[in-house]
């Protein structure tokens, strides 16, 4: 049984959180796969204090059942919450399937969640052929099936299953994402007009697949995460009358920091990371702080054991 009365209480009953002008964020997944939406943030709110919380102990999520994926998502975000985010972003495809509801009815209304799901529909809409790159796990998921027959509209949409290609962008391993990527790219139909990214990794490896399936059009799920996040982060009462967030880059501001919990360890980024621009540009950001309340972090920490 999971616990954290801290976090608990603070999600439930703190309300809306002022940071004095200063953003923070928390991004969730097992592996390096939420690089390149803390890459989008930090483009986008460069003052903005970014919390990463990575899971290499308990990495890969895919062959996990739904409620370990769940529990251990929640003593993840339960860790980052000690930090106390303005918004907690599951970058993550599988555990936004198995997660999600979990994490909203835990920290909502006084922290936003935000998830992550393939862009099936801009992708349909762009073009008349369309593969969906993901773990084999999704690719045979009722989930990834209801999205296309929700969101495919008039196109032909075709799965494709990539194994291999995120556990080899995990270990930075540039041989074992190559042959994935070749692989994936001899299943997908030829003038393929379209390339769902279905899962957060695949993003990191954007350039090859893109020379492995030329023509086509990627469509990952960074930028518009990113962007939801920033919506998100609106704290006035709904009723209110406000004008959105500003989507456009911040300039001329100080730096955000950087925090990276491994597995509810406060880590580095791990080497891996900085084979990725993404990693890199992130590397070069001021190590942040620890939390208020260190007990959380402790508690979350045992539930990962």
């Amino acid at each position: 049984m999971l616990s954290c009365n801290y976090c608990h209480a603070f999600a439930k009953h703190s309300g809306f959180i002022s940071y004095r002008g200063r953003m923070r964020f928390a991004l969730i997944n097992s592996g390096l796969g939420l690089l390149a939406t803390a890459s989008e943030l930090n483009k986008l709110r460069p003052d903005a204090d970014l919390v990463i919380a990575m899971d290499p102990d308990g990495m890969p999520w895919g062959p996990r059942t739904p409620e370990d994926i769940a529990g251990r998502s929640l003593a993840m975000a339960r860790m980052t919450a000690a930090y106390e985010p303005d918004v907690i972003i599951m970058a993550c495809n599988t555990g936004t399937v198995h997660a999600l509801d979990v994490l909203r009815a835990e920290f909502e209304p006084g922290i936003p969640v935000v998830g992550t799901v393939p862009g099936i529909k801009p992708a349909a809409a762009a073009a008349r052929t369309v593969a969906i790159w993901a773990t084999v796990a999704t690719t045979a998921s009722d989930y990834q099936r209801r999205l296309i027959a929700e969101f495919g509209g008039g196109a032909a949409v075709t799965p494709v299953a990539c194994p291999g290609l995120a556990t080899a962008v995990d270990a930075g391993d540039g041989d074992g994402i190559a042959i994935a990527i070749a692989d994936a790219a001899s299943r997908t139909p030829a003038g393929c007009g379209a390339v769902v990214l279905g899962c957060t990794e695949y993003e990191l490896a954007a350039d090859l697949i893109a020379s492995a399936v030329p023509g086509a059009i990627l469509f990952g799920t960074a930028a518009a995460v990113a962007a939801q996040a920033l919506r998100r982060t609106v704290r006035e009462p709904a009723s209110a009358t406000i004008a959105g967030p500003d989507l456009s880059p911040v300039t001329g501001v100080s730096a955000g920091t950087l925090t990276v919990l491994l597995s509810g360890r406060l880590g580095k980024l791990p080497e891996a990371a900085l084979r990725y621009r993404q990693g890199r540009e992130l590397a070069l950001l001021t190590p942040g702080r620890e939390p208020a309340s260190g007990r959380a972090d402790r508690d979350a920490t045992t539930a990962l054991l």
